[in-house]
């Protein structure tokens, strides 16, 4: 079976363009079928306060009302999707923007206000992705570049997690290929200290996991993070690393294992 790797850069990446242009240099130097997923950053945060929108959110994610979603959708799939496609096409990486809705790649479904309205803010389930399509452009040489944005197949576009979205589509590939989701961000890997860079725990299991949870060690926004990681290794991926967006093409990083 063919290997596909699955690759996700935070906001963080992506509000710094020497990073950027770093990642997307090694990006451009993976072997073989590869799809790539980025955050937002912080440009839609920066527009809605020029614009008067209140930026609402809940334990780290965005609350989408529809004059944001209108702003979002401008911001992750039009400009920041573009530029890193238009600079992945200068270096000779056959990249191919998409939303969710392109394809109908990934529909999602908006999710219920309650107890939290959360807007246009779409869930997604693997099995409803057109993996079909994704195996087209990959066999194709192709390489998908996908943000955050979905689709509800009745017209209306959501705002989807993007650490959700590249686990998803993991998963949705792994029937046709042996999949690997990289979570690429600012640090080098899971944090034993957050306060000290050094302090990578090299592997994680299930079990180290729920022990390093219960010791209050993982912490914030690494939960959801390491939550979706072990949701797709028990949903067909092969593996799932975490670490630095300059360390893509070595070893230095978390590897999930169950």
């Amino acid at each position: 079976m063919e290997k596909v790797k699955i690759v996700k850069i935070g906001g963080n990446i992506v509000d710094n363009p020497q990073a950027l242009e770093l990642f997307l240099d090694n990006f451009h130097k993976l072997e073989g079928p590869k799809v790539l997923i980025h955050g937002g950053g912080k440009i839609a945060s920066q527009l809605s306060k020029e614009l008067g929108l209140e930026v609402k959110m809940h334990n780290g994610r965005r609350i989408t009302d529809y004059e944001t979603l209108k702003l979002v959708t401008m911001v992750y799939a039009g400009l920041i999707n573009k530029q890193i496609v238009a600079a992945l096409q200068q270096r000779g990486c056959k990249a191919v923007g998409l939303s969710g809705a392109d394809g109908n790649s990934v529909p999602a479904v908006k999710r219920a206000a309650n107890p939290i309205d959360w807007g246009f803010v779409g869930d997604v389930n693997p099995a409803d992705i057109n993996a079909d399509f994704l195996q087209l452009l990959l066999e194709g040489g192709y390489v998908p570049v996908f943000c955050a944005i979905t689709h509800d197949t009745n017209g209306s576009l959501l705002n989807t997690n993007a650490d959700t979205m590249a686990s998803s589509l993991a998963r949705a590939l792994s029937g046709r290929f042996l999949t690997s989701l990289v979570y690429c961000f600012e640090k080098d890997g899971v944090l034993a200290n957050p306060d000290d860079d050094s302090s990578v725990i090299p592997l994680i299991t299930r079990e180290s996991y729920k022990d390093l949870l219960e010791k209050g060690m993982i912490v914030g926004g690494m939960i959801p993070k390491l939550d979706n990681a072990f949701a797709a290794l028990e949903n067909g991926v092969a593996e799932v690393f975490i670490k630095h967006a300059d360390n893509l093409l070595n070893n230095k990083e978390t590897l999930l294992q169950l």
